[in-house]
């Protein structure tokens, strides 16, 4: 497969999403899909499940069974499909029947399908096969004690004896699967069943009456399981015993303290609870024996009672308590049945009784299983020819979508058939939201898929009187943010048109459109608002209850309940000073820019209106459109299994495609009259008309349009420019003379 981009083939490309996806038109494309540089794909791998797509075929083609499927595995099932049809171009037309004349049975493979399609399915050349006619084939030969896949399950035997082999086989060493979904059993299986068992039963009798090995027979092995259940016990009672022979001052501590007796007995446990369990096996004393008849822990009773009844009487005789020396001589007359226990062979079938085993060994069982082997397999062609069958009408049909929503997302950006990744439609909201994707853990995929950039709500889907649920996730790419909330329910419509409720559980916050971002500014402006006044009004309230209170305890003389102690007002007298302070100053600046504003020639007004909007709105704007222009779908599908290779952006009249706003049909009338309208107030009108008066009259002012009461007239909007005359110098006087 090529992957460096060096292919010899001339692809054709279509641009959408940001970026450049390969057309799929012909036969040859897809039969040329190894050429295609890997980088070029829209994706490498996908998941055989949470897709609207049919799972038995994505099963098909995932040929390692790991529940993905991958470039490779795609660009094998179409060589493999296109190769066993005349003309690969029927892939094209995603069929869901198979004309017999189109297989080409110039091929070996394509000849068994063929005649298989002849013979058995009685077709005629100019027939098509179904995918319901290759699924009841396949399922008729699979359901045959002898299919062709070699595997042969309890029931293809006619005899008890064979039959209980198979069964013996399987507990051994585990069933392998026919076609058919029983568990039976292989060549390979019967083979290594067989070998085990002889080596097994060599193996034993390399010790039979060897009574240094098998100091009791055959329950030697008994013995040796119930000692040891038990060893790592009766070492720590005898080693704590030795240990207060050498200190008598550590039996208190060896026996535990009282303390730990306390916490035990002010619980609720059973004779073998953990706690128990724990404690000494029995009273440390120093070079005291273990009693085996009584005294002993009770969580270690019935492992005791089954150790004296399999090894230490069978071996030492009936004793009321084991000294440490008796102890040791059992362990030295187990040792060499344990250190022999190394050498073992074919314990694979040690599962069953040995007699069993040489029993199965003296018959002919192999000889008739690996008849019946045989016989499965001969009907090896015809199953090949029935598996080949099935796979190959469903890669008619099935392939070309899979390879449009893989090597490109052609049906996604298409916009005419819903992409294999989109589950249905959810209306909320007056919305209809068409991406919307199954998901099996709402967190797990919100913390990869928020890096989507997409406003994203998930919901729970439930149906009534099935009891189906199951959790999606709906990418909202128009209209608002304000009325969507967690709890809110809608209506989710899956591919097949059945309905579900669904409400919403999680909400990833991002930007949904431009004009979203342009009035939010406004939108926190005013909630504030609401919020405080609330607050306030809720504090008011509080005080004036409490007041009331006090007010009837003084009337009646009767002390009312004592009320919830009022909350205190968000804002005392000193911040109410302050804010006042800082009202002020805004007010001030307020008029002063509105002064400036009225001071503008009269174009230059509605400008600057329009600047003081931009200034406040522009910056939400600006981040949106950014965050906007980033939306990826990568992030959603990746967090849902799958590998997309590319950035495919959802940009703005991208993302409107996918969600629908509620809007009126071509045509409709409108009734504008609200008989249940609240009536508002005319004041708020009459103030915005005065200002707009007083506005009007200073721009005219302004302007020079001023009306001469005097005269009767419109003064001359272009006033005469008075020309300033300096005063004239005025003479020197002379100065009269002194007297003389």
């Amino acid at each position: 497969m090529t992957n460096s981009g060096g292919s010899s083939k001339q692809w054709r490309f279509f641009r959408a999403g940001g970026f450049d996806q390969v057309k799929l038109e012909t036969g040859a494309d897809l039969m040329a899909l190894d050429q295609l540089d890997l980088k070029l794909w829209v994706a490498l791998a996908c998941p055989t499940t949470g897709v609207e797509f049919d799972k038995a075929t994505l099963d098909l083609i995932d040929t390692d069974k790991d529940g993905r499927v991958r470039a490779p595995e795609l660009i094998a099932a179409v060589k493999w499909a296109g190769g066993l049809l005349k003309n690969p171009d029927d892939l094209l037309k995603g069929s869901p029947t198979l004309p017999v004349a189109a297989i080409n049975d110039a091929l070996p493979e394509g000849k068994a399908i063929a005649n298989f399609a002849r013979q058995v399915l009685a077709k005629t050349e100019g027939e098509a096969i179904t995918i319901d006619e290759a699924a009841a084939a396949a399922q008729t030969l699979a359901s045959k004690p002898f299919n062709g896949d070699g595997i042969v399950p309890a029931d293809s035997a006619t005899d008890a004896p064979t039959k209980a082999v198979v069964s013996d086989i399987i507990a051994c060493l585990g069933a392998d699967t026919d076609v058919g979904g029983k568990p039976g059993v292989s060549q390979a299986k019967v083979e290594q069943f067989f070998n085990d068992a002889a080596a097994y039963s060599a193996w034993w009798k390399q010790a039979e009456g060897n009574s240094a090995v098998l100091p009791l027979g055959m329950a030697t092995p008994v013995a040796l399981s119930s000692f040891k259940a038990v060893k790592p016990k009766i070492d720590d009672y005898f080693a704590r015993c030795r240990l207060a022979a050498f200190d008598p001052r550590a039996v208190g501590a060896l026996n535990r303290d009282d303390k730990e007796f306390l916490v035990l007995g002010a619980k609720d446990f059973t004779a073998n609870a953990a706690e128990i369990a724990g404690f000494p096996l029995a009273r440390v004393a120093a070079g005291a024996p273990l009693p085996v008849n009584g005294g002993i822990n009770p969580a270690w009773v019935d492992a005791i009672a089954k150790f004296r009844k399999d090894a230490a009487t069978p071996l030492l005789g009936e004793k009321p308590s084991l000294t440490e020396e008796d102890w040791n001589v059992l362990n030295t007359k187990l040792a060499a049945y344990e250190s022999w226990c190394g050498t073992k062979t074919g314990g694979a079938v040690e599962k069953i009784e040995l007699n069993r085993v040489r029993e199965i060994l003296a018959g002919n069982t192999k000889e008739t299983l690996t008849a019946l082997v045989a016989r499965d397999k001969a009907e090896e062609s015809n199953a090949q020819a029935v598996v080949g069958l099935n796979r190959l009408v469903r890669y008619h049909r099935d392939l070309i979508q899979l390879c449009r929503n893989f090597v490109s997302f052609q049906d996604f950006y298409g916009r005419r058939k819903r992409a294999i990744f989109q589950a249905g439609t959810l209306y909320l909201d007056q919305r209809s939201c068409d991406l919307c994707l199954r998901v099996e853990d709402a967190g797990k995929h919100a913390t990869m898929a928020g890096l989507a950039g997409t406003y994203l709500a998930y919901c729970d889907c439930f149906r009534k009187g099935t009891g189906e649920k199951m959790q999606i996730v709906a990418a909202f790419t128009g209209g608002d943010s304000d009325n969507l909330m967690v709890g809110r329910n809608g209506i989710f419509f899956d591919t097949k048109s059945r309905d579900w409720d669904a409400t919403i559980t999680k909400i990833v916050d991002n930007p949904i459109s431009i004009r979203q971002a342009f009035f939010a500014p406004y939108k926190k402006l005013v909630r504030m608002i609401e919020e405080q006044v609330a607050k306030r009004a809720a504090a008011a309230d509080a005080a004036a209850d409490a007041k009331l209170a006090a007010t009837a305890q003084t009337t009646t003389g009767v002390a009312p309940p004592k009320p919830a102690e009022p909350t205190k007002p968000m804002i005392d007298t000193g911040t109410l000073a302050a804010i006042g302070l800082v009202l002020t100053t805004l007010l001030g600046a307020l008029g002063g820019i509105f002064g400036r504003i009225l001071g503008l020639v009269w174009w230059q007004i509605p400008l600057a209106f329009l600047a003081i909007i931009l200034a406040i709105s522009l910056p939400s704007t600006i981040i949106a459109f950014l965050k906007l222009r980033r939306r990826n779908l990568g992030p959603i599908l990746d967090a849902n299994g799958w590998a997309v290779n590319a950035k495919a952006k959802m940009n703005v009249p991208f993302g409107g495609s996918l969600t629908g706003v509620a809007a009126l049909p071509p045509g409709s009338q409108r009734d504008l009259v609200d008989p249940f309208a609240e009536k508002k107030s005319p004041w708020l009108k009459i103030i915005l008309v005065l200002i707009l008066v007083v506005i009007a009259y200073l721009a005219l002012n302004k302007l020079g349009f001023i009306y001469d009461w005097t005269n009767g007239r419109i003064g001359d909007p272009k006033p005469v420019r008075v020309e300033k005359v300096p005063p004239a110098p005025i003479a020197p006087t002379e100065t009269p003379a002194k007297a003389g």
